[in-house]
């Protein structure tokens, strides 16, 4: 049996794992020279991975026009190709960023750079639409905000979008979007680690789908990193920026982080589960609400993280001993 969730109030069906082409971007960075990517990639093989994940049943595709400064749009439009519209895609905007140089420049946050930038990111994608298109300004002045949105509900009337979003992790900004009557989603960081239950009590109250950004937190969830062990130079986690935990100084994984991946690894592999397959079931066992976009760089990840769907969400009791082991809460549903 198929596992899908809806997008929100937008009725659109999607797999129940979604796929995020942040690290198919390859290489690039801020004007500080800070990387921002994840590394090199191989564009051959994230083709092969995405056509992969769509034989296995993966139908949600997110990306953004800035991921690699354009180039992950241009591999997913390429991966993607007469199957467009077996596909779900989602990318965002308001980021500046010159893809000669592969460096980031700053937001623009005016009604003009959304048109502008949705024209571009159509072109790259290949496509004369985009399903959920996503305000990619994490702190933005609410009342400008607002003024998107609407501009937002305009490109709805035109056909050029289907649905819209805010990616961001304050509830508070998220509500301004979901004022607006296509409004679908919030995109957000949630995982086993770093629960959001405000947020998921906005998308319940709201009507809104949860997209989940770093599902496994980075990577630390796939039990690959260990601490002590160097990134390579163009991957954001050898310098890490502040918002992003579990890294520390960039010289390897945080081991109290890693501590407590270790601590959950029995209740997540269990059922024959991979830890990463864990951490995403544990995801939909949280709200019935959330669409977990794990990244991708190869057909292995591809084909570990599609295998997600197959054993579906951790059981009632199993969400409990991981609320023991964390000392946390009772996390229940939102």
């Amino acid at each position: 049996m198929e596992f899908t969730r809806t997008l929100g109030r937008s009725g659109i069906q999607v797999s129940a794992l979604g796929f995020g082409c942040w690290a198919i971007g390859g290489e690039w960075q801020d004007d500080s020279g800070q990387p921002l990517g994840w590394g090199k990639v191989d564009d051959d093989e994230s083709v092969r991975a995405i056509r992969r994940a769509l034989d296995l049943g993966v139908t949600f595709f997110d990306t953004a026009d800035v991921y690699g400064t354009g180039h992950s749009e241009l591999i997913l439009g390429r991966a993607l190709g007469p199957r467009r519209d077996d596909v779900v895609v989602a990318t965002k905007w308001g980021n500046l960023f010159d893809p000669r140089t592969r460096t980031a420049s700053g937001t623009d946050d005016s009604p003009e750079h959304l048109r502008g930038a949705l024209t571009a990111s159509l072109r790259r994608l290949g496509t004369d639409h985009v399903d959920l298109y996503q305000l990619h300004i994490a702190d933005a002045d609410p009342e400008r905000a607002a003024v998107l949105r609407d501009a937002c509900e305009e490109l709805v009337a035109e056909g050029l979008i289907r649905a819209y979003a805010w990616s961001t992790d304050d509830p508070a900004r998220a509500a301004v979007f979901a004022e607006g009557p296509h409004c679908a989603a919030v995109q957000h960081a949630l995982n086993i680690l770093d629960d959001a239950p405000e947020m998921l009590l906005l998308c319940e109250k709201a009507g809104l789908a949860s997209v989940n950004r770093s599902p496994l937190a980075m990577g630390l969830l796939t039990g690959k990193h260990r601490g002590g062990r160097p990134l390579e130079a163009g991957d954001i986690r050898s310098r890490p920026p502040a918002w992003l935990r579990g890294f520390g100084d960039g010289s390897g994984a945080d081991p109290q982080w890693l501590a407590r991946v270790d601590a959950l690894r029995d209740v997540l592999t269990s059922g024959g589960r991979s830890l990463a397959q864990g951490a995403l079931a544990w995801l939909w066992a949280r709200s019935p609400r959330t669409v977990p976009i794990p990244g991708f760089r190869s057909v292995a990840q591809a084909e570990e993280n599609a295998g997600a769907l197959a054993k579906g969400p951790l059981s009632e009791r199993q969400m409990t001993e991981v609320e023991h082991i964390l000392q946390r809460r009772a996390a229940g549903a939102a």
